[in-house]
């Protein structure tokens, strides 16, 4: 794994950790400030604390990142892709999309 991948990696398991634990000043942090909030319009994403999560996939496409997560919350599990730029010297969420879950089985 590159150094590029890893140091992505590590920051992208920390914001679904924040994720998880409903810490929504932290996770927003993460997020290109000029997308929020339109970046979650049409998105199902968890409120407040989730069960667990599931990371199922991290990968670099073109000059973006790119992670998939299943989060289980109380009203039942949500699929949550997030798309992820260089923005001013580091790694931030430009867009959200659901997918669904059960094609991550």
């Amino acid at each position: 794994m590159t150094d590029e991948a890893t140091e992505f990696r590590e920051l992208y398991e920390r914001h679904t950790g924040y994720v998880v634990e409903g810490n929504v000043k932290a996770s927003l942090a993460d997020m290109v400030p000029s997308v929020v909030p339109a970046v979650f319009e049409g998105v199902v994403v968890p409120r407040g604390r989730a069960t667990s999560r599931t990371i199922l996939d991290v990968r670099k496409e073109g000059d973006r990142w790119v992670g998939d997560t299943v989060y289980e919350t109380p009203d039942g599990p949500i699929g949550l892709r997030s798309y992820w730029i260089m923005h001013e010297g580091a790694w931030r969420a430009v867009e959200l999309e659901n997918f669904p879950v059960e094609d991550a089985k």
